[in-house]
């Protein structure tokens, strides 16, 4: 039992004694063990360096979170994702579009936008909330300059802007659209502007825009439309109505004065017969441009109603007789253009002393008076009366031009009406006396609007 007892103790001591011997032989780099010593001595916690404090720049903190997912997928057809149905019917209308366009330096400007499925980021493209729906959907497009031609020379409209049945606005002055304006445009709910001006239209005037019952503002100018404009046209509740530069033939429609459009332009057309007594009936027209057609007859003294116009410019047509007393009513005009007629008579003083007036030119007529108050304007050249009948004014129409003009038969219809002022109470016969003054016109020179519609790219 003794020497049990003294072989345990013995054997412990070998065995702790062994280990001891082999910690120290073992290198610090042992290359059996492949283990260093100091990263021994780390991970039981003994000798070596400790780690240093964690950096203040959060390379130790929690990663962010990642991004929410994409929201869900509202609508989905064989082009893609879209917001909403109409904006997926907008994607489909303009890439359709998009392949009857010539690819050229003016097209790909705005073509080459026109890639993924948000058409609101688009060039020539704008999204708003449709208000009956409260749906994003193509509220305007604006092409004006944008020099569209299509691929094999046309380039119509159908299937394009009445794709687009969401649309308010459409623009497109001085491209190369053709054919004529598309049926479906009278079922936009919403349009109310629509500017198709110095394209190459045809046909003749667009019968769809009468039943687009929003419209307020039509251009149809520099185009080649033809025929007539029906006395429809005269009924809608417009603002702005231009189709001046274009083939339309006929007289004037009888119910022009039911228009509620401040700017009128017919310039540069084949309108003929007279001037209807009914535009006197339109007292919201500012501006109206008869210009440089066939008109024919007498002016009628209704005209003296457009109390509020600042532009009348009828030159260049076949017009005649003496230049009525109630043009004294137009206050606010500004310009006042009767050249290239045959107008005849005295210029009424009264006309000359309108208070704003800036520019009457009366040029290449048969005038053959005038007073201290037109004399006035001559002085500081805001009246041309050249190439008239004026005996004591210089540069007028040779004295036998004149006598073979008056012996002429020359007629007008209600004569008595020339003297007629509707702004006088008692429609006050006005003397054209030289006594009377002249108002000083505090005005600055006028910059009408309309006449920036008789230049293609400009509005």
């Amino acid at each position: 039992m003794r020497t049990v007892s003294f072989s345990i103790p013995f054997l412990l001591f070998t065995i702790f004694f062994h280990s001891c011997l082999f910690h120290e032989v073992v290198s610090d780099d042992d290359p059996l063990t492949g283990t260093k010593r100091e990263t021994l001595e780390i991970i039981i916690g003994g000798g070596g360096e400790a780690p240093g404090p964690s950096p203040d720049n959060g390379d130790c903190s929690p990663p962010p979170p990642p991004p929410p997912p994409p929201p869900p997928c509202k609508f989905r057809n064989a082009n893609g994702c879209f917001e909403n149905a109409r904006l997926a019917k907008a994607y489909d209308v303009i890439h359709k579009f998009k392949k009857r366009i010539k690819v050229d330096a003016h097209s790909i400007k705005y073509i080459k936008t026109w890639e993924g499925n948000n058409v609101c980021k688009y060039k020539g493209f704008k999204c708003e909330k449709r208000p009956d729906v409260k749906e994003k959907a193509v509220a305007s497009v604006d092409f004006n300059g944008a020099k569209f031609s299509g691929c094999d020379g046309s380039l119509p409209l159908d299937d394009f802007i009445d794709g687009l049945d969401d649309i308010a606005i459409f623009h497109a002055n001085s491209n190369n659209f053709t054919g004529t304006v598309p049926f479906g445009v009278s079922k936009i709910k919403y349009l109310y502007e629509l500017d198709l001006s110095n394209n190459k239209m045809v046909g003749d005037f667009p019968m769809e825009v009468l039943k687009a019952t929003n419209l307020t503002f039509l251009d149809l100018r520099f185009n080649l439309i033809k025929g007539m404009v029906p006395p429809q046209a005269f009924k809608l509740d417009l603002d702005v109505l231009f189709i001046n530069n274009n083939n339309f033939v006929q007289r004037l429609p009888d119910n022009l004065g039911d228009t509620s459009v401040l700017y009128l332009t017919f310039a540069n057309n084949n309108f003929t017969g007279p001037i209807p007594p009914s535009i006197g009936k339109a007292p919201n027209l500012l501006e109206v441009l008869f210009l440089n057609n066939q008109l024919t007859g007498c002016l009628p003294y209704e005209i003296g109603n457009l109390t509020q116009a600042t532009v009348f410019d009828v030159g260049s047509n076949k017009l005649t007789g003496p230049i009525p007393y109630s043009f004294g009513c137009l206050k606010k005009i500004e310009l006042l253009n009767l050249a290239n007629n045959q107008f005849y008579g005295e210029v009424p003083e009264i006309v000359c002393s309108l208070p704003k007036l800036e520019n009457l030119t009366l040029s290449n007529n048969y005038f053959t008076q005038v007073g201290p108050a037109c004399r006035d304007l001559i002085w500081r050249k805001k009246l041309d009366v050249r190439n008239n009948c004026i005996l004591d004014l210089p540069s007028q129409r040779p004295k036998a031009e004149c006598e073979a003009f008056f012996t002429r038969k020359l007629y007008c219809d209600r004569k008595e009406s020339f003297k007629w002022v509707p702004c006088f109470e008692d429609g006050y016969h006005y003397t054209n006396s030289a006594d009377k003054s002249h108002q000083e016109s505090t005005a600055s020179a006028p910059s009408p609007r309309t006449y920036s519609t008789l230049i293609p790219h400009r509005l």
